[in-house]
């Protein structure tokens, strides 16, 4: 079994996982249902919140070896801010490492630069554009 990280967004779920595929060079490997997808009749499940009919439902894209999962939150005042927990990222190169994080920063906030660390060649975290965290890393001790 291999955890799986589910992010909602509130609205902007096409965008930022449109974004991420561009990052990792997936675009050719998302996956996006809406509302009208997932119940083309109309026919929710009970207890399912209202969704605009091009809300995203599920998106799925392919990282290295793992997933990341995500859809718009439809419940009122949407998703809140991601807190408590990072999406851990690691490369076998600098360029990579660097290519990557740098690409997530753009709009963003880097929380700590990229750095040198026992553990790591480089090791860094940010909150992208869309809220989500990060931690990147280059494998291998530094």
């Amino acid at each position: 079994m291999q955890p799986v990280p589910y992010r909602f967004f509130s609205g902007t779920c096409r965008e930022a996982m449109s974004f991420y595929a561009r990052v990792f060079g997936a675009e050719d490997r998302l996956q996006i249902l809406t509302v009208v997808d997932m119940f083309p009749d109309g026919n929710r499940p009970d207890g399912m919140p209202e969704a605009m009919p091009d809300a995203i439902m599920h998106a799925a894209l392919p990282i290295g070896d793992g997933w990341l999962y995500a859809s718009d939150d439809p419940t009122p005042g949407g998703a809140p801010p991601m807190a408590g927990v990072n999406i851990s990222l690691a490369f076998p190169t600098e360029a990579e490492t660097r290519r990557v994080f740098d690409a997530l920063a753009e709009g963003g906030e880097v929380r700590m630069p990229l750095t040198p660390m026992s553990w790591a060649g480089l090791f860094g975290m940010l909150t992208d554009r869309y809220g989500t965290r990060w931690m990147v890393q280059m494998e291998g001790a530094g």
